[in-house]
Formats: structure tokens, sequence, C-alpha cells
């Protein structure tokens, strides 16, 4: 119990990080484009069509632009924490910092909902964009592989196989999966610029005739689930330990990642819903389905190609991610050391990345899409809830330890980032009539599961 509420010292993650294994070979615009690659796939390809069409309309623009704002607040804060404890363990160890054992050892569970269940996700996203193009060639698969339990298949194929390939590539280390990673962002990029050029003379402003059809609660509705299009910053915060300036590169990072991702996901928004009624992008494959709508079926198909490499990096990316935390939490010795085991020839946690790869390709293949993707943006929201609480708490308790950066007018714009990420979080669990929704029942069920298992299994020595 008392190890429970054990806290680690700053200057003894620090001595743990300048002496991990992994290789130090990230500059500013490889987290650039690492935050790019993490960020920019399902949320701009899938999420957008869905956002529109059942909670905001075309005021999808403002969901986005409210979502990207509070994260904006939110990556101040994780920037001044990233650079004070340059760790891979994320918001992992700085709530072991702040808050002990206990509340790290829950928050590395909200990381695995986060990251873990958002890579599941993209899986999932990829899957439904490589079968729309199979049927535009006449290739049709059977709903047995082609679908998940609950569609009336047994599994998605495709999801477990990409879920597979991406930590085949993650395994081989940092220096291969990057080389990949800015190649595919690049792709996804010219796929984006394409359905900009091809949109831009079909735009109809009568789309736009009932702007907000489902009033501002749909927009904060809309925001809280973009949200989850938001969360791959994060993962450039795991990236600490193979900086080989951290203290400049991360903040960098995830500013320039995240103000870039904000406005392609505005643009994106506003040009689908003024190419198709908003009613008609609930849909697996939205950019591409309007696109087609309109006769432009090269730019679809370029579109479908560019979704495919965005979803590449970013499933890539969240699991790159989610292996340094676990990495990190077995290296505190919280679970077995097995996980914090350095591959000799490509200097990556090769054991965490096997068993991380094998549970993200299940949960992708088998669990609905809608499910993976609210619970990933609810642990999202606690994520960046509990990184401006700390920030704040930090100030407090430590004012003398050195930050080469700081969050500026942080008593201000942590607070706003905090009650905001509390209040549509709220949202997604309780309903319009008062009534815990199905993802909040799973979400209470997770913690109900952590909580215990924290105190039953054995402890490795720190």
């Amino acid at each position: 119990m008392i190890r429970a509420f054990y806290k680690k010292n700053i200057d003894s993650i620090r001595e743990s990080s300048a002496s991990s294994g992994l290789a130090k070979n990230l500059g500013p615009m490889d987290l650039i484009m690492i935050g790019l690659g993490s960020i920019i796939g399902v949320g701009a390809f899938v999420t957008t069509g869905q956002v529109a069409a059942e909670f905001a309309g075309p005021a999808v623009t403002l969901s986005y632009a409210i979502g990207g704002l509070v994260c904006i607040f939110v990556a101040l804060a994780y920037a001044e924490l990233a650079v004070m404890i340059p760790t891979s363990g994320s918001v992992y160890t700085y709530s072991y910092v702040a808050y002990g054992e206990l509340f790290a050892w829950i928050m590395g569970g909200v990381m695995f909902l986060e990251m873990g269940l958002g890579a599941a996700s993209v899986a999932a996203g990829w899957s439904a964009y490589v079968q729309g193009l199979m049927v535009k060639t006449g290739i049709v698969l059977p709903d047995i592989i082609g679908k998940v339990p609950s569609a009336g298949g047994f599994c998605d194929l495709l999801a477990i196989m990409m879920a597979g390939f991406a930590g085949f590539v993650v395994y081989l280390g940092t220096k291969d999966s990057k080389r990949l990673n800015t190649i595919l962002v690049i792709i996804k990029f010219i796929a984006i610029t394409a359905f900009v050029i091809a949109a831009s003379p079909h735009f109809e402003s009568k789309n736009w005739s009932d702007f907000m059809p489902f009033g501002f609660h749909g927009v904060l509705g809309g925001a809280s689930i973009s949200f989850f299009s938001f969360c791959g910053f994060g993962v450039i915060a795991t990236a600490a330990e193979e900086c080989r300036n951290p203290k400049r590169d991360v903040t960098i990072g995830i500013v320039g990642a995240l103000v870039l991702s904000t406005l392609v996901y505005v643009v994106l928004g506003g040009l689908v819903t003024g190419l198709v009624p908003y009613t008609e992008l609930n849909n697996a494959q939205p950019l591409a389905y309007a696109l087609n709508v309109k006769g432009s079926q090269i730019g679809s198909i370029i579109v479908a190609i560019g979704a495919i490499c965005g979803m590449t990096t970013v499933l890539m990316m969240q699991l790159y991610g989610l292996s340094r935390i676990v990495y990190v939490i077995s290296r505190d010795g919280i679970l077995p050391q097995a996980f914090s085991q350095i591959h000799q020839k490509y200097g990556s946690p090769h054991k965490t990345i096997i068993m991380l790869t094998v549970l993200i390709a299940l949960i992708g293949g088998f669990v609905p899409f809608d499910t993976i993707i609210r619970l990933s943006s609810m642990a999202s929201l606690m994520d960046y809830a509990c990184v401006t609480s700390i920030v704040l708490y930090l100030r407090f308790k430590m004012p003398e330890m050195p930050r080469h950066f700081q969050c500026p007018a942080v008593f201000i714009i942590a607070p706003i980032a905090l009650v905001a990420c509390i209040y549509l979080l709220f949202i997604q669990i309780i309903d319009k009539n008062g009534q815990l929704m199905l993802t909040g029942k799973i979400l209470i069920s997770w913690f109900a599961v952590m909580i215990p298992l924290y105190f039953l299994k054995p402890k490795n020595d720190i």
C-alpha cells in the first residue's frame, strides 16, 4: 500500500532516460513528421464524415477548430512537461512524479486505451478504405473475413494484417520506421492537396444553408469526438528519449504538428460538407465518396490511396508511442522486465511491440469501430486533463525546478484546457437524458479491473 503513493524523483528519471538503450537519432523535423504521421489519418479520412453527419453538420469546421484550440492549449502544457521530464513514459511518468505510482499505473491504462484502441480503430479504417478500392476493381471480400462479428462477419482480416505489418515496421526500430513514415506522410499530403484541388470547383454553398443543424451542443459533441483526431500529438512526447536535443525539439514537434493538423482538419471538414449534404457522409470513406458523387473518379482513387498511406503512418506511430510507454512502465518495475528488453540490432523494445501488435490486431479485427473510437477519444480527454492538472500542480510543488520551456499564461491556459477536457469527457459519458452511455460503462469497468490488478500483480524491484 505504501508503494502505491511512492513518487519518482525527476533527477532519477533524467538519469534513466540518458542511459536507456534507445537510439538517439531524432531531430525537430523528425518529430513534426512523427506528429503529422500520428495525427492525420482516421480523423481526416473517416471521422470527419461521422462528426458532420451525427453531431455538427457543416459546423464540423467549428468542432475541429474548438478541438484543435483546446489541444493547442494542452500541447503547451505537454511541451513544458516533456522538456522538464524528458522520458518516453509521457503522462504515465508525469503522473508518477506528481501523484504517485498507483495513479501512474492508472494513467498507463488510460494510455493503452488512447493509443492501443486508437491504433486498432485505424487498422479498421484502413481496412474499410482498402475494401472500397477493391470493390472498384470488382473484388469483394466475403463478410466472414471482411466484417467484425457485430456487423455479421467473423473478423476483419485486413485490419488484423495491417496491425501485423505496422508491428513489423516498428519492430525494426526508429531508423527504418522513420524513413517509411516520412515517405507515407508526403504521399498523404499529396492526396490531401489533390482533394482540395478536385473539390474546390464543386463546392455548393446550398449545402451550408443549415450550417448548425444540431445546435451548438452538437458542435461541442463533435468537438469531443474530434479529440480522437488529435490524440497523436502525445506520441511526440514518447520520443523524448530518442531525441538529440529534447529540450528544443519536443516543443517544436508538438506545437508545429498540432497547428498544421488543425488547419488540415478545418479545411477538409469545410470542403467535404460543401460537396454533398452532410447527411450522406456517415460512411467509412467520406472524402472519397464525396468526390465520387461529383464524378471525380481519379480524385476519389487518389484520396483513397492517400487515406491508406495516412492511416498506415498513424497506426505505426500509435504503436510506436505505446510501446515506449510500456517499456518505461516495465523499466520502473511495475510490469515484467521482459517488456523493457531492447533488441541488440534494432534498438527497439521488441517483446513489448510483439505483445501490443497481437492485442491491437485482435481488437481491430473483432470489435466495432464506433466503440473503439469513442473509448479512445474519452481516454485522450482523460490524458489531456491529467497533463494540464500536473503542470499546475508542479508549478506550486516544484517552483524551483528548471523549465527550459514554460507554458505561456499557464494559470489561464491550463485551467481553461482542464475544464474543457472534463466537460467534453462528461458529455461523452452521460447522454442528454442523464443516462450513463455504454462506452462510459466500459470505461468504468476498465478502471474497476485496473485498480485491483495493481495490488494483486507481482512487483519487480525498482
